[in-house]
């Protein structure tokens, strides 16, 4: 398992301060893309038990709690699913509290097409999803946390609550 890099205390990802880290590999490619260096899955370092720890400290350190930013790369390729996981279900388990934003090349539709464990539950933990490829056309830097005007933010507590009351 690879990643690109750790940002402890970005104020550009999120809401409030958060942590952010960048998967490494991406298969989309986008012309125009902010963090091409990302696109090798070969490439970025070796993600270990050490750097799992150090995240979780971010999140906390000097006593202020911090939300966490996934990006890439793409944290929603095959390739990257298990650590994305084990990342999100780690933080969740340690600190509850923590909202957790994923960045996504893919749609949420693209997403719920693929009934696959791994993406299921890492959407049912987040709590925002940035969805959508970055589009050169559409790019926009007058918007929050997005940077073409095709990507969505999507609450994902609200989505969940509303397809509950779907269900009953």
């Amino acid at each position: 398992m690879r990643y690109a890099g750790i940002i402890k205390n970005d104020i550009a990802a999120g809401k409030k301060v958060n942590v952010s880290f960048f998967t490494q590999g991406c298969p989309h490619h986008c012309p125009g893309c902010h963090n091409p260096e990302t696109w090798d899955f070969l490439g970025g370092k070796e993600f270990t038990p050490e750097v799992l720890n150090e995240l979780v400290e971010s999140l906390t350190a000097n006593g202020v709690q911090r939300n966490l930013s996934i990006m890439g790369g793409e944290p929603l390729c095959q390739e990257n699913l298990f650590l994305t996981n084990l990342i999100i279900s780690h933080v969740k388990s340690k600190l509850p509290d923590i909202e957790i934003y994923v960045w996504t090349g893919y749609t949420y539709e693209e997403l719920l097409r693929r009934h696959d464990k791994r993406t299921t539950d890492i959407l049912d933990k987040i709590d925002y999803l940035i969805d959508g490829p970055f589009i050169l056309a559409e790019r926009d830097i007058t918007l929050a946390m997005r940077g073409s005007r095709n990507q969505r933010i999507l609450n994902m507590k609200e989505i969940r609550k509303n397809e509950e009351k779907e269900r009953l």
